[in-house]
């Protein structure tokens, strides 16, 4: 929006939500129409300037936020999704609620690492613009494989983040993973790698989904061709559950002597651990099991998942409160 039209905004909206007017009684105070005021709540909800919440005496929300706080000690948003939705429409709806929940977290001179997946290709396209100045988004695992260099799909996630905040985008132009780990010794002394390294060093927010092995909705590294047969045999015989931005992890959070994690290209898990706020957003209760291996592990501050993830994570029976149904 252009500044007038976010002051007009931001206006009607206090009139509205704040002074309970009516929209004709706003159009009469601003002088103006009554649907140029219904575009201009639309405008404030959109952008993040109005953000309406709705409490329920049935809601679970609340308790699962509580009892999974006390539990793993992240912060946490619980997304209500009705149990007869599939996967996909879960998703939409938990990336639609990220992106509200990170708009306000970005600030200006930011450094904010953003791993590639589905989950994240589904928060991107529900990012809303906030204006920040010397931000940067850096890829934080490369998205090569044996049959696409990734660029196309990567960088279309990481351009939204950039559109959306205003900021600087940076590529990590690498594969998934390396064919021997040597290669990615040499790769990394490289000052070109080395920059991008860097930046990842010096993040302030990174920003990732939980790829799971046993998802009902597949992660992209599983379902787009980055592992073959072999590295699967890997992973099974390492007990592992999933991974976040192509570095794998067990149930316990551990990750010492996982083969594949030395021809990575993502982040370690100790540096991960070194950021200062990590949002994961998680979609799917099938995806249980590398969420929980992800919160042994610490990697997350703060947790956005559906409310049937939120139910299972806890194991909450549900006896006084049942599961969602639409009718």
């Amino acid at each position: 929006m252009t500044p007038s039209r976010h002051s007009d905004a931001l206006r009607a909206a206090q009139l509205y939500y704040l002074q309970d007017l009516t929209m004709d009684a706003i159009a009469r105070e601003l002088r103006t129409s009554r649907s140029t005021v219904s575009r201009l709540l639309s405008a404030a909800r959109e952008s993040g300037l109005v953000q309406i919440q709705i409490r329920s005496p049935l809601d679970t929300g609340p308790e699962l936020e509580s009892m999974i706080r006390a539990e793993y000690k992240v912060d946490v948003h619980v997304v209500p999704v009705v149990d007869t939705l599939n996967e996909a429409e879960t998703l939409d709806r938990v990336a639609m609620q990220a992106a509200r929940t990170i708009g306000p977290l970005v600030d200006s001179n930011a450094i904010i690492g953003v791993a590639w997946g589905s989950t994240l290709s589904a928060v991107s396209r529900h990012l809303t613009r906030k204006i920040t100045h010397d931000s940067v988004i850096v890829q934080l695992n490369g998205a090569g494989n044996m049959q696409t260099t990734g660029i196309t799909y990567a960088s279309d996630i990481m351009r939204r983040f950039g559109s959306a905040y205003g900021a600087r985008v940076e590529q990590f132009p690498v594969p998934a993973f390396f064919d021997h780990a040597a290669t990615k010794t040499a790769m990394w002394n490289e000052r070109s790698v080395q920059r991008v390294l860097d930046l990842q060093a010096r993040m302030s927010i990174a920003i990732f989904g939980v790829g799971s092995v046993d998802a009902d909705y597949p992660s992209h590294v599983y379902a787009g061709g980055y592992l073959d047969e072999d590295d699967l045999n890997i992973l099974a015989n390492s007990d592992v559950v999933g991974d976040v931005a192509t570095v794998f992890f067990r149930a316990d959070g551990s990750s010492d002597g996982i083969m594949l994690n030395e021809r990575s290209t993502g982040p370690g898990l100790a540096q991960l651990r070194q950021v200062r706020r990590r949002i994961c957003v998680v979609s799917g209760a099938s995806k249980i099991n590398g969420l929980r291996g992800a919160l042994a592990a610490g990697l997350a501050t703060d947790l956005i998942l559906d409310e049937a993830s939120a139910r299972r994570l806890v194991r909450f029976d549900g006896l006084a409160w049942p599961a969602r149904r639409e009718g």
